[in-house]
């Protein structure tokens, strides 16, 4: 079988850590704040980043261009390895066509090289999840095909669910109005979203109160796993700074469902300048999104 190796970009919000543990390679976008851009270099602390934020800081982001795309894939070119690239959402950036453009470039230049690249429909750890099963396939003895095969089939069980504590986020990012986001501020008003089958963020419905919004994603978890009920045994959590909600849906989840393995981490900077501080995301394998 032909060495490959599995790469993303840091939009999936998995730990560094992980990453270094399982030999994946991570492009990283770039974003601005308060006249600094900052690079994977000098990435502000995620606390320090939406503590920024809630006091008025309104970071914009960059997508992955094919240079720096470029700059990712071709080391593992020269090293003889076949490349899987799991790209964020081509409904939410522009970073999967960047991607893929570099990748039809490399291999016109490295022809006897394999490079695919999955538009894997989601974001944070919904892409994560979908990159930690395709690798944990490629450690069970996978070859590429199979599992580029296996993610672009099931890229849409990756079921994302998420709330968010202040509307002026999404206000600002153009998903709502001004008028729902004063309205919503002040009748307490927390919406419930997801990522659809064309990796955009569409609404799902809203409640009243944070607490509620979270046991929400939770009822909506009951509805969305269907036939994956009894094998669902992994769940990952993002936050956008708010890891003490993040644990308590974490403990409510594993009071219903036999849960093995979570990820919680932080939302990254790229999405979390558009979710806010106090992003709250939930992400299993269920069946459809």
């Amino acid at each position: 079988m032909r060495d490959y190796v599995i790469t993303t970009d840091n939009n999936s919000d998995l730990p560094d850590s992980y990453y270094k543990e399982h030999g994946i390679g991570c492009t990283y976008l770039s974003y601005a704040m308060d006249g600094v851009n900052y690079t994977k270099e000098n990435f502000l602390p995620e606390h320090e980043f939406y503590e920024k934020m809630r006091n008025g800081s309104m970071p914009t982001t960059a997508q992955v261009n094919p240079e720096a795309a470029r700059k990712l894939l071709e080391p593992y070119l020269k090293e003889g390895k076949d490349i899987l690239h799991i790209a964020f959402s081509s409904g939410l950036s522009g970073t999967y066509n960047s991607t893929r453009i570099a990748a039809e470039e490399l291999m016109e230049e490295y022809p006897e090289r394999t490079i695919i690249v999955v538009d894997s429909l989601g974001a944070s750890l919904g892409q994560g999840l979908l990159v930690h099963l395709a690798q944990q396939k490629k450690e069970e003895g996978a070859d590429l095909e199979t599992v580029a095969e296996w993610a672009e089939a099931h890229k849409n069980n990756m079921v994302h669910l998420f709330t968010v504590d202040d509307l002026d986020n999404l206000y600002r990012g153009g998903r709502i109005s001004k008028t729902t986001a004063v309205l919503g501020g002040m009748l307490n008003i927390k919406p419930v979203l997801h990522v659809d089958n064309e990796g955009k963020l569409v609404a799902l419905g809203k409640v009243r109160g944070r607490k509620k919004s979270i046991l929400e994603l939770i009822s909506l978890m009951d509805q969305k796993i269907g036939s994956h009920r009894d094998s669902c045994d992994t769940i990952f959590i993002s936050h956008g700074d708010c890891e003490e909600d993040a644990r308590f849906l974490e403990e409510k989840i594993k009071e219903k469902y036999q849960i093995k393995t979570v990820i919680i981490n932080q939302v990254g900077a790229t999405i979390g300048a558009h979710s806010g501080p106090g992003t709250l995301a939930l992400f299993f394998v269920g069946d459809e999104k």
